[in-house]
């Protein structure tokens, strides 16, 4: 019998990657609870350690099942911007990346229930942004739920208008490097391809 791959987030863009590419898999919400960032903490490590405790939240709760778990942050000059608290913050976000060039990381948690092996990494793309106008950033925002997003803003759909240029993986600023992924997979002798529906 193949293993359940099981995704520990409810988070609408991971579900809706994992979808368009056909793979069969459960969403599940993690009971884990976001730490602080400590000071002089590093962002791939803060990440990381998020999707690890993310995974190892329900992983008490499968016997044979592949876990993965991801978690993305926003950095500028060492500034980790996780999601905004509401909107003022959005567009604090916002203006302070405008026409600037930041990193985003996602750190990548998976684990092997059935035999215990585990694996954590994590991606950093870089991301410049267009020079915008308040009138731009007031309409984007107007547009999507910057609440949900980490450093208030998405680069699809919408996004497609204030970013400029994108250095490394693309799917990671949305927030699953599915290339890291289809990696850590391999290390454990799997593949996303085998998760595909027929």
């Amino acid at each position: 019998m193949r293993k359940k791959l099981v995704l520990a987030t409810v988070s609408p863009r991971r579900i809706e990657m994992l979808k368009k590419l056909g793979v069969v898999f459960q969403a599940v919400k993690s009971g884990f609870e976001e730490p602080g960032i400590r000071k002089g903490q590093k962002a791939g490590d803060y990440v990381e350690m998020n999707a690890a405790g993310k995974v190892a939240a329900i992983v008490p709760e499968y016997e044979k099942a592949l876990i993965v778990g991801a978690d993305t942050v926003v950095v500028y000059r060492n500034r980790i911007l996780g999601k905004p608290g509401g909107m003022a913050e959005a567009f604090d976000y916002l203006r302070l990346l405008n026409g600037r060039t930041h990193s985003v990381y996602t750190g990548m948690a998976v684990i092997d229930c059935e035999n215990g092996r585990r694996l954590i990494a994590h991606e950093k793309t870089r991301v410049t942004f267009r020079t915008l106008s308040e009138k731009e950033m007031a309409g984007y925002l107007g547009r999507i739920d910057p609440m949900d997003k980490a450093g208030g803003y998405a680069i699809q759909d919408e996004g497609a208008l204030i970013v400029r240029r994108v250095e490394g993986c693309y799917a990671n600023v949305v927030g699953f490097p599915l290339a890291r992924l289809e990696n850590m997979l391999l290390e454990m002798g799997l593949s996303l391809f085998e998760f595909m529906k027929a």
